[in-house]
Formats: C-alpha cells, sequence, structure tokens
C-alpha cells in the first residue's frame, strides 16, 4: 500500500469524490439508467458469488501479471473507453494513460474523450485503443478510423449497445449536456464546489477533442440507432488490425459476431448505464462464454468494483478485465496520487485472494473456484 494512502477501498474513492465534484459532474460518473436497478443488479451477481479458499499450498510467489491477444500485461486489468473523463479531475485522460504504459495495461480512448486520440496512444506508450461510436454518419467514423490507423492504434473497440443514449434520471435532473451548457443551477452547483471549480477553470473546461474539421461535431443524444450488422462488416473489412466488439449481452448476439471474424467480444452491460432491466452481466458472460469455447478472446466490464470481484469475471469466463468507474472516482479523489492508490489497492486485493485461494497467477483461475 502506498505511504499517507487515503483511499483502502472503491468506497472510499467514491465517497471522496462525491465531497469534491458538483453534484452534476458526479451524477454523470456515478449514475445509471432508471432508478439504478440494473447497476445494483450487476453488483449483487458479483457479491453473490463465492471463492473456494485452499491451504498448504506454497504461494510464495505470486504474479499479477496478464495476457492480452498474446502479449503480457503487468496487472491483469486494464482501462475500459470512458467519455468526458477530464471531468473527473483535470488531465485525467493522461493519468489513465501513463497508468497503462506503467503496467503495459491496455487504455480505452473514448470518441468522446476530452484528450485527441493522437495525444493518448503517445503518453500511453502505444498501450491504447480506440473506440468508436457509430454517430449515424459514416464519413465522420471513417475520420475518426483513419486518424487512429493513422495514429499507430491496433485494436479497434466498436461499441454497440448505444443505439439509444439509456435515460438516466440524475443527469437529467441536474442539466447533464455534452458539451457543457452553463445555467442558473450549474453555476450555483460549481460555486458550492470551488476546488473542482476553480481548478478546472484554471486546466481549461473539458472538451470533446476528438471533434471538429473532417470528424464535426459530436452530439451526445443523437440516436445511434443505424448501426447494423452491415455496419459491423464494413468496419470488419475496413480495420485491419484487432477488432473487439463491446457491450454484448445476447448468446445469439455473441455467436453472430463471432462468425463475422471479429477478434473477441467484450461483454458489458455499458456499467447498468443504457437498460435498467438489463440482466446481470457476469451471468451473460458464462453463457457467452459456454456458447463460443474456451479459445474465443472474452474481455469483460461492469460492476467491478475490488479486486475479488476481477477473480470472479475470470472465473466466470473473461479472459481480460476492464475498469471503469472506480477510477475515475479515485482520480477526483487526489488525482494522480488517488489513481495510483487504488490501481495499487486492486493490486493487493487479487494477489492476497490469490494467496488465500492456493493460486500463484490469474492464469490458475478456473471456474471451479466458484464455490
Amino acid at each position: 500500500m502506498l505511504l499517507n494512502s487515503s483511499i483502502y477501498t472503491t468506497a472510499d474513492a467514491r465517497r471522496l469524490a462525491k465531497k469534491k465534484l458538483p453534484w452534476m459532474v458526479y451524477d454523470y460518473i456515478d449514475g445509471s439508467a432508471g432508478e439504478g436497478l440494473g447497476d445494483n443488479l450487476n453488483r449483487q451477481a458479483i457479491q453473490d458469488l463465492r471463492l473456494q479458499t485452499r491451504v498448504l499450498q506454497n504461494v510464495e510467489q505470486r504474479s499479477l501479471k496478464g495476457k492480452i491477444f498474446g502479449a503480457e500485461t503487468g496487472l491483469p486489468f486494464g482501462i475500459a473507453p470512458m467519455g468526458m473523463c477530464n471531468l473527473s479531475a483535470p488531465g485525467a485522460d493522461l493519468m489513465l494513460a501513463r497508468l497503462a504504459a506503467k503496467h503495459s495495461i491496455p487504455v480505452g480512448v473514448s470518441t468522446a474523450a476530452s484528450t485527441a486520440l493522437e495525444k493518448m496512444i503517445e503518453e500511453a506508450d502505444g498501450n491504447a485503443w480506440f473506440q468508436l461510436y457509430f454517430g449515424g454518419d459514416e464519413a465522420v467514423s471513417d475520420a475518426l478510423v483513419n486518424r487512429a490507423e493513422a495514429s499507430g492504434y491496433d485494436v479497434l473497440t466498436l461499441t454497440v449497445d448505444v443505439a439509444e443514449v439509456g435515460r438516466r434520471p440524475r443527469e437529467l435532473r441536474r442539466g447533464f449536456k455534452m458539451p457543457f451548457r452553463m445555467g442558473p443551477s450549474q453555476f450555483f452547483d460549481f460555486a458550492m464546489h470551488p476546488s473542482w471549480s476553480l481548478h478546472s477553470l484554471f486546466k481549461g473546461a473539458p472538451t470533446l477533442a476528438n471533434f471538429g474539421g473532417d470528424t464535426g461535431h459530436f452530439d451526445r443524444t443523437k440516436s445511434r440507432a443505424g448501426a447494423d450488422w452491415v455496419f459491423l462488416e464494413k468496419i470488419r473489412q475496413r480495420w485491419k488490425g484487432k477488432l473487439v466488439v463491446k457491450g454484448i449481452l445476447s448468446v445469439e448476439d455473441a455467436i453472430k459476431i463471432k462468425g463475422m471474424g471479429v477478434d473477441a467480444i467484450q461483454v458489458s452491460s455499458h456499467g447498468g448505464r443504457q437498460l435498467e432491466s438489463v440482466p446481470p452481466a457476469i451471468n451473460a458472460l458464462t453463457d457467452i462464454r459456454a456458447a463460443l469455447g474456451k479459445e474465443f478472446p472474452l474481455f469483460y466490464d461492469s460492476g467491478i468494483r475490488n479486486g475479488e470481484d476481477i477473480i470472479k469475471a475470470y472465473a466466470k469466463g473473461a479472459d481480460f478485465v476492464m475498469l471503469g468507474r472506480p477510477l475515475l472516482f479515485a482520480m477526483a479523489a487526489n488525482g494522480e496520487k488517488g489513481l495510483a492508490e487504488l490501481s495499487e489497492v486492486f493490486s493487493e486485493e487479487i494477489s492476497i485472494a490469490l494467496a488465500l485461494m492456493g493460486m500463484c497467477s490469474i492464469d490458475e483461475v478456473s471456474p471451479s473456484v466458484i464455490v
């Protein structure tokens, strides 16, 4: 554990973030679809899983290395693509990129990132994947893909579970919009959180850095309902690197996507931020793994809050796990130091859990560890 740490769990980071962030920003990061049922079910389903302990196995020498697309990573988890990360703290995108570079883990660079995709892969020392939303205009998608290719991205993640942006009442109540539109309630909100507001003002308000010129204007609320199987086929033909399709919960969809030559699927419910009544993503992971077999690469996000959760996701069939909201909480709580603290927390939790389970690496985790 880092010296003088203030973060010992994700809950600590969330609590500190809630104190520092404007209400509008906190509700954007923490909120989910409807009343939060889907998000809560994600957590409950993972919490209900139990891990089998073992003794007298000699687990003195343990490794936290992972593997993704045949390459070794320093940690068994990466960073999911998240839009407008710099709302959590000025420079948050680059903090995530530096964490990725330090541990040779992938950082997802969102279409709606606050930092240009070219700068992100440079700061991440090549450990960056570009995440594409289809915004209804194929010319804009083509321009973004062209930029990613020219910048040296080897992996493209196509997010397909946002045909329409989920209805998130906490955002609506706060008047959250992207890009920002300042009104009286937002002005009062920012005035009540001067530390965040002054720091952000000094550093410059977060923007949608991947837009302008050939890539036009990003409208977060614009329908993406035109994305279909034909569009996926075009992306597969266009993109010569690894292609990941993110946001899959249906076995039927997963089988079809695999058949189209996609390199990996990321099982995800978008953290419960899209459809409130969605089934727990961890359960979908189990079913999709059974349907696609042991060899096809499956990645996972949604509902992960600690190191034991990561082990559970591996046990349920994930080849790699991506983190989202906890990292935003950590940066909001204490900037880059907070991010380092929470990544160290996750690492320690994984290492200790492996020891208590009689294992020396994440590679040893299998479905049999779930009691």
